[in-house]
């Protein structure tokens, strides 16, 4: 486990956000673990840098949100994908594959192999 924490570029955390809720309903704190636990603990979200992009994103009706009670009987409030929101993340990730590709061929070639 690496204590090393990752800054994500402008955008990335709406686009990684969308794609954990795509997976089902989920309230802000689980979107956190979730992501947390997935990308291995590289992406730590606090609360103050995923509730504004919460937020943001349900102004921009790409997600959609309903009070509910989590499984340990607490109110929160839970996000889905609205089709917008679908959309939003295949052309994002769609985007972002082609720019990681980029990257990776820049990055790629073994040293003094220029």
């Amino acid at each position: 486990m690496s204590s090393e924490k990752s800054d994500l570029p402008q955008g990335t955390l709406d686009l990684l956000i969308l794609k954990t809720v795509a997976l089902g309903p989920v309230h802000g704190y689980a979107i956190a673990q979730r992501l947390q636990q997935i990308s291995r603990d590289v992406v730590q979200v606090p609360g103050g840098s995923l509730y504004p992009a919460l937020h943001r994103l349900e102004v921009r009706k790409l997600l959609a949100a309903e009070w509910g009670k989590t499984e340990t009987g607490r109110e929160a409030k839970f996000y889905r994908l609205t089709r917008s929101g679908r959309v939003h993340l295949q052309a994002g990730s769609a985007s972002w594959k082609r720019l990681s590709e980029a990257v990776g061929l820049i990055l790629g070639p073994a040293e003094g192999g220029a």
